[in-house]
């Protein structure tokens, strides 16, 4: 995470092992590129690929360590957050930079901010509010839970209250507002910002590798096919 006045930038950065991901020379790679992002407007992956650092791309930039420290690196995703005078940032890197969380709140302070931030690392939730929620996956939730009501042999009309309280369970789970604070569990992180005079406004969570289908698990996968075949 790199933050410059009204401008913060989070990125994932990929290496194969732990042990390079702690090497300086990565370090410096990661530096490069946040710097490279925070002072101009890429869209897309590609846009960061093509910007140019100390007269080449970040593309040769990281082909050229990868041959240097001889294992793979790649540039997987980013999040460009601009905020106003009256916002402020907060952000979090957890294990080493495993888990980073960048923040922006309106009001309250950045020690606030960073609260959250910490709260949103330990408790991966995946949207600041309900609203935020794919519909198709509130429905695909739904589906599930009417499915274990009936199951447990309650009546339809039943299993349908049922499935009410429990999507506001759902909601608990993934909302950041609607989750319990991790430093004071009487009150949710919604209610602990708005204690504070502030409200939060996003939240950008990433977590190395998550969504990256594991090789272990395709090869795993590989030989089942061959014993089935």
């Amino acid at each position: 995470i790199l933050i410059e006045g009204n401008k913060a930038v989070i990125v994932e950065v990929n290496s194969e092992t732990d042990f390079v991901a702690k090497n300086q020379e990565f370090k410096d790679l990661v530096k490069a590129i946040l710097k490279a992002i925070i002072e101009n407007e890429p869209k897309t992956n590609e846009d960061v690929l093509n910007l140019v650092v100390d007269g080449e791309t970040v593309n040769d930039l990281i082909v050229n360590k990868t041959a240097k420290i001889g294992e793979k690196l790649s540039f997987r995703r980013f999040s460009k957050i601009e905020k106003n005078d009256e916002q402020v940032f907060g952000s979090y890197i957890h294990m080493g930079g495993k888990i980073a969380v960048l923040t922006r709140l309106n009001g309250a302070n950045e020690e606030v901010a960073k609260d959250v931030a910490m709260h949103a690392a330990a408790m991966r939730p995946s949207v600041v509010r309900r609203e935020q929620v794919p519909q198709e996956e509130i429905e695909k939730e739904r589906e599930i839970l009417k499915e274990q009501a009936i199951n447990e042999g309650k009546p339809a009309e039943i299993a349908e209250k049922m499935v009410n309280g429990r999507i506001n369970k759902f909601y608990k789970e993934i909302c950041l507002e609607e989750q319990d604070f991790v430093k004071d569990s009487d009150m949710t992180v919604g209610a602990f910002v708005k204690s504070k005079n502030g409200s939060i406004v996003n939240m950008v969570r990433f977590e190395v590798g998550e969504g990256i289908e594991k090789k272990e698990e395709n090869f795993a996968e590989e030989v089942m096919n061959q014993i089935k075949g």
